[in-house]
Formats: C-alpha cells, structure tokens, sequence
C-alpha cells in the first residue's frame, strides 16, 4: 500500500466529522504539507500562496535544528571537560548505563553528542509531553483542532532550559506558559507574550536556583561555572579574559549556557533561513540589533569607574548570553510582536535597548533580553495603535 493509498483509507476518521479529527486533523496535516491540492485558484484577482501556519511552524522549526546540534554537542562537550577536571570517572545517574559504551572523553565528539543527547531529549520529550496534554485538554474543551504552533514552543523553550534543569520544573514551567501565557486568551494567535518566554520567567521567579547562578550552566553535580556574561556582570570584559573566554568562542558557542543559546553562529544559520523563507520580519531583527548597538555605544561613551559593564563592547552583547537567541526566534514571534512595518522596527528598537539597559544597570540579572521581550510585548499593541494613527492623521493632511 503506498502512503497515499494509506492516507486515503483513514480519510474518514479525519475528515470533517470524523471522530479523530477534531483532536489531531492528521490527514489534512500531511496532506497539505506533502501534496499540491488538485483545486486551486486560478486568475488575476486571487492571492496564491501555499504557506499556511502548519508550513510556516516547520520552518521555524527547521530554523532551530543547528541550534540543537549545538545544543547536544556543547553540552556534553563541557559536562566531559567538567568531569576530567573534577578527576570523575562516571556520573552517578541513570545516564551512567549508556555511557559505559562511549566514556566520558571531551575529545571524542561520539561522547559529547551522546552524554548531551541523555540531557536535551528528556527536556524536550517532557516539554512536549505535558505541554501537548494541555494543549489537547483546551482545544479539546473548546471544540477546536490541535494546531501546529506548540511544536514552535516546546521546541524554543527547551532551548532557553539550563542542561540540568529538573524535569518536574520544566514540566512546572510549560504548563505555565502554555496555560497562562497562551490558552487562557483563546489558544495560538490570541496571546500577547511569547508563551516560552512567558514560562521561563515564571521558573526564573518561582525557583531562580535552578535556572541562575553559577551551578545550573553546566550538566555535572558539584561543579560550577560562571557564564561569559555572568563574569561580565561582576568584572567586565577583563574578567571574560581572566578565564580564558575568547569573542570567536562565544561566537562559535564553546562555553557554559542554556541548551540553545550558546553558539551565535548557529543561530545566524538559522536566522538567514528564517528570512529566507520570510517567516521572520528582518525589521524586528534589524531593529533589535540596532537598539543594542546604539544603547551599547551610548553606555561606552558615558562610562562608569564603578560599573565595569559600561565599558562593555556591542559585539559582546552579541554573542554573550541570550541576546542572538532572542533576537532571532523570540522577539520575532509574529503574534506577540508589533505587525506594522514601522511598528515593527520601533518594537525591536526597545528591545535591543531595554536587553542592553537590563545587562549593564541592574546588577541583579546579568541575562536582559528575556525581560526586554516580554516587556516589549506588553507595548506591541500600543505601538501599533499610535503608528496606525500616525498613518491616518496623515493621509488626512494629505487629501485635505
């Protein structure tokens, strides 16, 4: 039987009024992602596009994918480098099975994807787990179909999860984000915060031990290091040096961080594919770049002999912490940030600059843009109201 003839033979379970369709629409998913429809629209006065959110979802999620590598590499690169240096010859966990084959050798790439795959997939297999109950619970209350938006978000937020992070508060932390931050205002496109975001600020505020500090970065019990950026915070840009911290490392992503954050190349990778594809507005991206730079130059003119962060470089900011990550996949969410062209620059411009002002005056939380998005969320609408105001007061004048 070819997939098709499969797809045809469970059609009615899926199709409009079929039992399982209100719960998965599984056949109208494959069938749109793999097939050209057979009726199409045809003449000048039809807007013809075959991008739709299921379409538009994947690729965001494709956008991600050296992100993850980097992600399962790096972290079991510096859980290897963290037990050679304590002397460790195993890890007391239920991790320690598998890796009696592979061993705990930072020079053997097979090891490092293999111990950093044992910490992502639990992450992200009970992100998805708990965050697709709830997501089925509510459409299933409402009547509606699971769309295809949660694959983003579970996907982003295991990204933005410390390689240590315990399961039940990841679990904690999605129900949150996905009940509060999205479903309780009418499910995906009705949310005004980025529902990853919106659960990582609640574990950062609810249990800020295991998502801060100098023990969460960096997967083995008992060992300690401080981010590139935490090291700024306390000692500027001499303390990044003073340990031995280069710009190509952290542009590359060879150091301590969140699963996904780390390496700013891979991120750029998937940004160029992102605007490729247009899933992502280049003018929230540029605007939050721009934001950072002019708000970084205005702190190094100014300076401070108190503040070392003053002096911080703009390119630092770049690739320290999450800034890139934000930037890319966070601040562009296309239903928690503004939707006018100008908007959309004004939006990125108080993000950039609000991650910068977070990072370099208050000396309580180093890491800036996850604050500065959501913050700016709040202002989206607002934003938009007063340039669409701005748009009709002059067209006014102008057909005066």
């Amino acid at each position: 039987m070819s997939a098709r003839d499969f797809l045809d033979s469970i059609e009615p379970h899926f199709t409009k009024g079929g039992k399982l369709a209100k719960y998965y629409g599984l056949y109208e998913m494959v069938d749109t992602f793999i097939y050209t429809p057979a009726s199409v629209t045809r003449g000048t006065t039809h807007v013809r596009d075959g991008n739709d959110l299921k379409r538009t979802m994947t690729f965001v999620v494709i956008a991600t994918l050296f992100c993850v590598l980097m992600a399962i590499y790096n972290t079991g690169y510096q859980a290897n480098v963290a037990m050679e240096a304590m002397g460790l010859e195993k890890i007391d966990n239920w991790r320690s099975l598998p890796m009696m084959v592979f061993g705990y050798n930072p020079a053997n790439p097979l090891s490092c994807i293999v111990h950093g795959a044992l910490y992502f997939f639990p992450i992200y297999f009970v992100t998805l787990a708990v965050g697709g109950v709830w997501e089925v619970l509510f459409a299933t209350v409402r009547g509606h179909e699971v769309n295809e938006g949660f694959l983003v978000s579970s996907m982003l937020y295991t990204l933005i999860m410390p390689p240590d992070m315990p399961l039940w508060q990841v679990a904690l932390g999605i129900s949150f984000g996905i009940v509060i931050g999205k479903e309780v205002f009418g499910g995906t496109g009705k949310n005004f915060l980025n529902p990853a975001l919106t659960g990582r600020a609640f574990l950062y505020f609810a249990y800020p031990a295991s998502i801060s500090g100098d023990s969460v970065w960096v997967a083995v019990d008992g060992y300690t290091a401080a981010t590139p950026l935490g090291l700024a915070a306390n000692g500027g840009l001499e303390a990044v040096y003073n340990a031995h911290y280069s710009w190509v490392q952290t542009l590359f992503g060879f150091e301590p961080g969140c699963l996904g954050e780390t390496s700013t190349i891979a991120i750029l990778i998937g940004a160029a594919f992102l605007l490729y594809t247009r899933v992502a507005s280049y003018r929230i991206m540029a605007g939050v770049f721009l934001g950072m730079v002019a708000t970084s130059l205005l702190f190094n003119v100014i300076g401070s002999d108190t503040n070392p962060m003053f002096a911080f470089p703009w390119y630092w900011h770049l690739t320290v912490g999450g800034f890139a990550f934000g930037m890319v996949y966070m601040a562009t969410d296309p239903v928690s940030a503004a939707m006018t062209n100008t908007g959309r620059w004004i939006f990125g411009a108080l993000v950039g600059g609000m991650t910068v002002l977070i990072r370099v005056v208050n000396p309580a939380f180093p890491e800036g843009i996850m604050l500065a998005i959501l913050f700016s969320n709040m202002f989206a609408p607002t934003i938009d109201y007063f340039v669409i105001q701005a748009n009709i007061r002059r067209r006014m004048k102008r057909h005066a």
